[in-house]
């Protein structure tokens, strides 16, 4: 047992919880009851031994330091002897004011001890029980409600009446004051006397003067109904400082017991307030002292009172005093644990743990609704105990602040919710608790006369809702059951115990039971095991509302601070200049100290001069229009209000562009902004953490910006969503007002019509946002939040740069006359290049070199655009290739080669290095094709321009990639055919015009042939280039006549023209090709009637050019006879010559029935192209047949 001597241990501070100590678990009567005590507080010295009186000490005769302060006690001498045992009507809030932690979670029930003791006596006791009953979380607080005592306030002051009334109709008809006995003063007085004899057993006892016979015929010190009466606090006399200071003693809120002891009984935690004195001496190292008169016997009542005395206090042994007429007769000392077997005080332990069960489940079953007064009443001598929901009796008469528990009410759960909001990131399962605590709160206030309150309140209620976190999975934060304001579902709340217990059944009761919320029949019931179960022993878990979405979750949060800002500007409104004489302390709340936290004291002028920048500075800032105080409540809670909201609208913000409703995301990111500007106009330094998010503001509304940009062809439906307006954002807005114009941002929030306005505000705000994380120093801070901002930067300026270039490309097109590049023109290309050149510098900076690459390669795109500028127009005769033309596709080639190097290797970004390199070949293949076919002679040498020509090709060959299969090969094969191409036609034409060096006519006849065969080869592969095909090998065969007319002998004549005969033999399938098409085409026209489009060959998709086709075929068919006709001449000379040769036969043979044919095809003017086509065909193939014999013929 020595952990009974933490009894008497003074705290240090109220509400230190000591380091649990098991109490004693007592084993009585044979029925086990467990009963533990940890004291959580006490004001009392160490307890000192009590003094033994001596037989005969007259207790009528006062000692002589009777009622007065004790060294030994301290200052709580008065209350420990005893002198004010009377429990104030709010005792049980100052405990739990003191015991925050314990209010409303782990505690059943928290009240003075005197009410426990009085609860569990009701079944043996014929008195009346008259308590107050409040519900806390799943805790309960019990007061005494002395009606009495009210009714005499009542009769004097008009409040209460309404109760009165309600008393003496249903309950009392006959009620009248009742006078306590002179008896019962006379005990007091001689209770007293003897404790103080026995703290000064030295003190001798000395005449009581005549004046003192009022201390032994009047009540004891501090008894008085006028002192009683004043601890009452009027229903609405609340003193300002309510709200600042709950606790304040003069609404007697104080907890003023000696000790708090944290009391399990069976499976019941009780938080009791206990006054008891208790000395060391006896056996034990505390006992309790009582005086009882040796002429009446202990009854179970004061058996009953002595015993839960010590265990409540966890006292082991009790001293007995008796007394005859207040004379000192004997000492008796009696444990704790036999108190229950005192003769003619006999009492089963298991049947008062059973009345502790049986009351707490009844009063958890029925006092459901958090904030509402309960009144537990039961009249002197009956057997009937009822409960009746005072708050709802007083709103059916009164205002209900005629109910004085209101206010202490409000304030408790307002504190635990604070206390809870505290440890919120522990433990978010608490998030519904919370949110009950606050509505019941809110219910319980009155805006005009509690702001502080409801704003503070408003506030937490938004900050539940978590707008800075990614969104989890709707249900998997807060337990989800239902959605009810309440604490608990309106099933539970109003459905009675099981028919067995029978206690709801209101047949048989008095008239006045339709009032009362709940009704125990008969006392005798309590003492029944498990009579009455609560479906509420374990709290179960607050609803936390179900967010179905992003938008349901901000729009919760905006109501809230709606109400906080409303219930501020009510409250500026009325005070006018506030504050008022005695500001004292505010609610606790985590607010920031803005005036300490905000960085270099140079932030301020960079933020004026960058917002100066921004072309919307406003004078004479940081100071409320409304005449709000700085450092005031109402300034500290409004600014918060005012983040909050800033941050539920970018979240909106930002959910409306996911759906892609950039009208919507706009009016959103306006409205956070706005309530940004009005955040910048109160406070006269930013917080970091406020800065990073204004910067992500700007971003998100940068982002917005170009996506409306972007999105141009719905900009009516945009409009339409950024005009509309909800009531709610209105309203918040008219709290903005009060404070600011509320214009800082509007140059980034306006919806303009115009493209060019839209992108560069978009650039505006990214660059906004880049210069407050400079001049913030934020940068390093976040590293993350820079890059983003960068990446957007240079992405922003792409698209501009890009829009001035395509603008430079359309005015390009359409100037005809002049020859002279325009001004406007050059002015595009500048704004255009600065936009890039500014852009690859921020990606470079983040090292993103993918994106640098991209940008580089859009300036060589305007390299070209510049370069094709300066070409001269079409009808100049002597048209040729200029410097400039030169200069600029070179500065193109130069960026797309920073661009690869940017990148690296391909596999950085295998995409971007594919379209790099096919831009590269193509700047080289167009600079190459304008030289060749605009060779600048007046300038160079025809040798310089074919070599530098060849070079371009060369170049345009090697970065152009035939091999990688990819969407792009095609393209890519069919460049590099005509590469091919142009190089042997380029060397081709050399040949003919070339005279002398035989050598080099060598090695432009091998490049020419070998050129036309690699042209071939990569044509052939192409399915949809027919007449390049046809035409190359047209060429070929051009090539082949031109060698044959500088050859002499007949056999390599012969030689020469079966190898053209060869290559015409080998365009058969260019020319099925092009029947295909035709018959095709002749299919869909007979279907559809309607003519195919002429479109280009380089166009794959489309359809034959049908003018190419019949020019190709016309030179086909003369180049055809005339190889035909000259294959006869030759092979019949021969013939004649050196006598007849089978195979030549053969080959005469074929050859003339073919040219006959072809004559006789070529002189029918009336045949269709298919027609001619199928004729040319027919001819090939019997041309095919006998190409092996005329090779061996020559041969």
């Amino acid at each position: 047992m020595e952990e009974l001597r933490v009894v008497g241990a003074a705290a240090s501070l109220r509400g230190d919880a000591e380091e649990p100590k098991q109490g004693s678990v007592l084993f009585l009567g044979g029925n086990e009851v467990k009963s533990s005590a940890v004291v959580k507080y006490s004001s009392a010295p160490p307890q000192a031994a009590f003094a033994r009186l001596q037989e005969k000490t007259d207790l009528k005769l006062p000692p002589a330091n009777w009622l007065r302060e004790s060294a030994k006690l301290g200052p709580a001498g008065t209350t420990i002897l005893g002198n004010n045992k009377k429990s104030k009507p709010f005792s049980s809030f100052g405990m739990a004011y003191d015991f925050i932690d314990s209010v409303g979670n782990d505690v059943d029930v928290v009240s003075d001890s005197e009410n426990i003791k009085k609860l569990l006596k009701i079944p043996y006791s014929k008195s009346h029980v008259s308590m107050a009953v409040h519900r806390i979380g799943r805790t309960l607080l019990l007061d005494e409600l002395d009606i009495q005592e009210l009714f005499m306030r009542s009769s004097q002051t008009g409040d209460w009446t309404w109760l009165k009334e309600f008393y003496q109709r249903l309950i009392d008809q006959k009620w009248q004051r009742k006078k306590k006995s002179k008896e019962h003063w006379y005990q007091k007085a001689i209770l007293s006397k003897f404790l103080y004899y026995s703290i000064n057993g030295d003190g001798a006892a000395q005449p009581v003067p005549s004046t003192s016979k009022q201390h032994q015929e009047g009540p004891v010190s501090g008894e008085s109904d006028e002192a009683g009466r004043a601890s009452w606090p009027a229903p609405f006399e609340m003193p300002s400082s309510l709200s600042e200071d709950p606790g304040a003693s003069n609404q007697g809120l104080k907890n003023d017991f000696v000790r708090n002891i944290l009391w399990t009984f069976e499976d019941i935690h009780m938080l009791v307030g206990s006054n008891m004195p208790i000395f060391g001496g006896g056996r034990y190292p505390a006992v309790s002292l009582r005086l009882r008169d040796n002429n009446k016997p202990i009854n179970v009542l004061t058996g009953i009172d002595y015993w839960l005395d010590n265990l409540i206090c966890n006292v082991p042994e009790l001293v007995m005093c008796f007394h005859v007429n207040g004379i000192v007769q004997k000492y008796e000392m009696i444990k704790t644990e036999d108190i229950p077997n005192l003769e003619n005080s006999n009492f089963s332990t298991k049947v008062i743990k059973d009345i502790a069960q049986n009351i707490l489940s009844f009063l958890k079953s029925n006092c459901t609704k958090e904030g509402h007064t309960y009144w537990l009443f039961k009249a002197s001598g009956s057997d009937i105990v009822k409960l009746y929901d005072l708050t709802t009796l007083c709103e059916e008469t009164e205002d209900k602040y005629q109910n004085p528990f209101t206010m202490p009410v409000a304030i408790l759960l307002y504190k635990v919710a604070c206390n809870m909001m505290l440890k919120k990131n522990q433990n978010k399962k608490h998030y519904g608790t919370i949110r009950t605590l606050l509505l019941n709160c809110l219910k319980l206030l009155d805006n005009g006369r509690h702001p502080q309150i409801i704003a503070s309140a408003n506030y937490m209620l938004s900050e539940l809702f978590q707008l800075d976190e990614p969104k989890k999975e709707d249900g998997t934060d807060f337990p989800i059951s239902g959605n009810s304001d309440e604490s608990y579902s309106e099933e539970e709340e109003e459905m009675p115990d099981s028919d067995e217990n029978g206690s709801y059944s209101n047949s048989s009761d008095p008239p006045d039971d339709n009032k009362a919320v709940a009704v125990i029949k008969s006392v005798g019931e309590l003492s029944v095991p498990e009579k009455y179960k609560s479906v509420h022993r374990i709290r179960p878990s607050c609803a936390f509302p179900v967010c179905h979405g992003t938008e349901e979750r901000c729009r919760l949060v905006l109501n809230y601070v709606l109400e906080g800002l409303k219930s501020v500007d009510s409250s500026v409104k009325k005070e006018g200049d506030l504050p008022a004489a005695d500001p004292s302390t505010p609610i606790p709340l985590k607010y920031e100290d803005e005036s300490t936290s905000g960085g270099p004291e140079c932030l301020e002028k960079q933020m004026a001069l960058f917002l100066d920048k921004m072309g919307s500075f406003q004078k004479g800032k940081h100071s409320s229009q409304s005449g709000m105080i700085p450092g005031s409540w109402q300034y500290k809670m409004k600014l918060q209000l005012i983040l909050k909201s800033s941050k539920a609208y970018y979240v909106l913000s930002d959910a409306a562009v996911i759906l892609q409703k950039y009208g919507r995301a706009l009016r959103y990111i306006k409205l956070a902004l706005q309530c940004h500007d009005t955040y910048c106009c109160l406070c006269a330094s930013m917080l970091p953490e406020v800065l990073v998010f204004l910067c992500q503001c700007l971003t998100l509304c940068g982002d917005i910006q170009l996506m409306l940009a972007q999105n141009a062809n719905n900009r009516a439906a945009y409009l339409e969503e950024y005009n509309y307006q909800t009531k709610e954002d209105q309203e918040i807005l008219h709290s903005l007002h009060r404070e600011s114009r509320c214009q800082a941002f509007a140059w980034a929030t306006d919806l303009s019509t115009d493209l060019e306005c839209q992108l560069s505000v978009s650039c505006k705000c990214y660059e906004a946002a880049y210069e407050i994380l400079l001049f913030s120093n934020l940068k390093n801070q976040n590293p993350e939040q820079h890059i983003q901002v960068l990446k957007r930067m240079g992405n922003i300026r792409n698209e501009i740069g890009v829009f001035y270039m395509n603008q430079a490309a359309a005015v390009q097109t359409e100037r005809v006359v002049s020859k002279n590049v325009s001004t406007t023109e050059q002015q595009l290309w500048k704004k255009s290049f600065s936009c890039f050149e500014e852009g690859i510098q921020n990606f470079e900076s983040i090292d993103d070199a993918t994106n640098a690459a991209l940008l580089l390669c859009n300036t060589g795109r305007l390299m070209r655009i510049c370069a094709q500028a300066h070409c001269a127009t079409e009808g100049d005769f002597k048209r040729e290739f200029s410097p400039e033309e030169a200069l600029y596709y070179n500065k193109a080639i130069d960026y797309y080669l920073k661009a690869l190097r940017s990148l690296g290797k391909r596999d950085v970004h295998p995409a971007v290095w594919d379209s790099v390199n096919w831009e590269l070949s193509t700047t080289y293949f167009t600079m190459a094709t304008l030289q060749q076919d605009y060779a600048p002679l007046s300038r160079k040498a025809q040798e310089q321009i074919e070599k530098e020509v060849s070079e371009a090709m060369m170049k345009s060959l090697k970065y152009c990639d035939v091999d990688t299969v990819s969407a792009r090969q095609p393209l890519c094969q069919y460049r590099a055919a005509t590469i091919h191409h142009r190089l042997a036609s380029m060397y081709h034409s050399c040949l003919r015009n070339q005279v002398g060096d035989e050598h080099l006519r060598k090695q432009h006849r091998v490049l020419a042939d070998l050129h036309y065969s690699k042209a071939v080869r990569l044509f052939q592969l192409l399915k949809d280039a027919p007449c390049e095909f046809l035409r190359v090998q047209l060429e070929r065969v051009a090539f082949a006549e031109f060698q044959m007319a500088s050859q002499n002998s007949s056999a390599g004549k012969l030689k020469t023209l079966f190898g053209a005969l060869d290559i015409m033999a080998k365009t058969k399938g260019a020319f099925q090709l092009i029947r295909k098409e035709l018959v095709a085409e002749s299919e869909q026209m007979s279907e559809n009637k309607s003519t195919a489009e002429n479109v280009s060959p380089n166009d794959s998709s489309a359809g034959l050019n049908k003018e190419e086709v019949l020019k190709l075929l016309g030179i086909f068919e003369s180049r055809m006879s005339f190889l035909l006709l000259q294959s006869i001449k030759l092979l019949t000379a021969t013939k004649k010559k050196i006598g007849g040769i089978n195979e030549e036969e053969v080959v005469l043979k074929t050859n003339k029935q073919v040219y006959s044919l072809l004559l006789r095809a070529t002189a029918n003017k009336s045949m269709t192209l298919l027609e001619r086509i199928e004729v040319i065909v027919n001819l090939l193939e019997q041309l095919a047949q006998n190409a092996e014999g005329s090779n061996g013929g020559v041969q």
